[in-house]
C-alpha cells in the first residue's frame, strides 16, 4: 500500500453537525461575558418564552447595544438609513406605476362607452352628407319629402340609365325603410358613372345617419358609411399599363 492511501486511510474521518442549531442555545463563550451573563442565561429556550428575559439586564443591556459596535450580534439592532431609504424610493416607484395602471384603465373606460350622436338639420329642415368613390366627389342634401331625386339639376332616370347604378344609389333608403319619404339633391362631380352612384350612396348613407341616428345600425351593417378605398392604380413609366409590360420579342 503506498504512503499516500495509507494516509488517507489513517486519517480519522470528521462528522460535520449538520442538523439545525437554535442560535439561542449555542455556544458564545467567545463573547464579552461583560456584555452578557452566560451563567445566568437559561439553557432551555424554545418559543414559548417568557417575554421578561428580554426584559432583563442578564439578557441584554439596552443601554450597551450603541456602544458596542464590536459584537456582530450588536450590529444588526442598528438603523440603517440608506436601506430606508431605497425602501422608500421603492415604495414611491411602485405607487407611481399603480397610479399609471388606473389612469389607463379609466382612460380604455372611457374610450370604450358609445359616442353621443344627435340630429344635425339645419335651417331649412335638411341634412348634409359628403361621399366618395374613386375620383369622384358628392355633396348630398335630404329632407323630408316625396321621394324625388335630383343630380345637378338633372332627373335621377336621365342621369343614370343603368338598373345597376339606380339600385346602388336607392339601397340606403331601402337598408333604413325610408323609400318616398326624402328628397333628395346632389352635385356630384369627377370620377365616370359607377364612381359617381357610389359617391352617392356614400352621401346619402351619411345624410340619413345626420338625419337620424337611428338609421345608422343598418347602415354600419352594410357598409354604407364606409368609403369604398379601391381606387385605380396609377400608370408606371415603361409600361403600357399600371401593371401590363410590352411584349419581349427576341430578335
Amino acid at each position: 500500500m503506498s504512503s499516500s492511501l495509507r494516509m488517507i486511510k489513517e486519517t480519522p474521518k470528521v462528522r460535520l453537525r449538520t442538523h439545525a442549531i437554535n442560535i439561542l442555545n449555542g455556544n458564545y463563550e467567545d463573547f464579552d461575558t461583560n456584555k452578557r451573563d452566560v451563567a445566568t442565561y437559561p439553557k432551555e429556550f424554545d418559543d414559548d418564552y417568557d417575554s421578561s428575559y428580554l426584559d432583563s439586564k442578564t439578557f441584554m443591556d439596552k443601554e450597551n447595544i450603541s456602544d458596542s459596535k464590536s459584537v456582530g450580534l450588536y450590529d444588526s439592532f442598528e438603523y440603517d438609513s440608506k436601506e430606508a431609504d431605497d425602501e422608500d424610493s421603492l415604495e414611491s416607484s411602485v405607487l407611481a406605476m399603480q397610479r399609471a395602471r388606473d389612469a389607463e384603465k379609466q382612460r380604455r373606460l372611457l374610450a370604450a362607452q358609445p359616442i353621443e350622436r344627435v340630429q344635425e338639420i339645419d335651417g331649412k329642415g335638411r341634412a348634409y352628407g359628403h361621399g366618395g368613390r374613386k375620383t369622384a366627389s358628392a355633396r348630398v342634401w335630404i329632407q323630408a319629402g316625396e321621394g324625388m331625386i335630383t343630380i345637378n339639376r338633372r332627373e335621377f332616370l336621365d342621369y343614370f340609365p343603368r338598373d345597376s347604378d339606380r339600385d346602388m344609389i336607392i339601397s340606403p333608403f331601402v337598408a333604413t325603410h325610408t323609400c318616398g319619404k326624402f328628397d333628395v339633391t346632389v352635385a356630384v362631380e369627377g370620377g365616370g358613372i359607377t364612381g359617381k352612384a357610389g359617391a352617392i350612396r356614400h352621401g346619402i348613407a351619411r345624410a340619413l345617419e345626420k338625419y337620424n341616428p337611428e338609421y345608422r345600425p343598418p347602415l354600419k351593417r352594410l357598409g354604407f358609411l364606409t368609403r369604398d378605398p379601391r381606387m385605380v392604380e396609377r400608370k408606371k413609366v415603361g409600361h403600357k399599363k399600371a401593371r401590363k409590360k410590352p411584349q419581349w420579342v427576341r430578335r
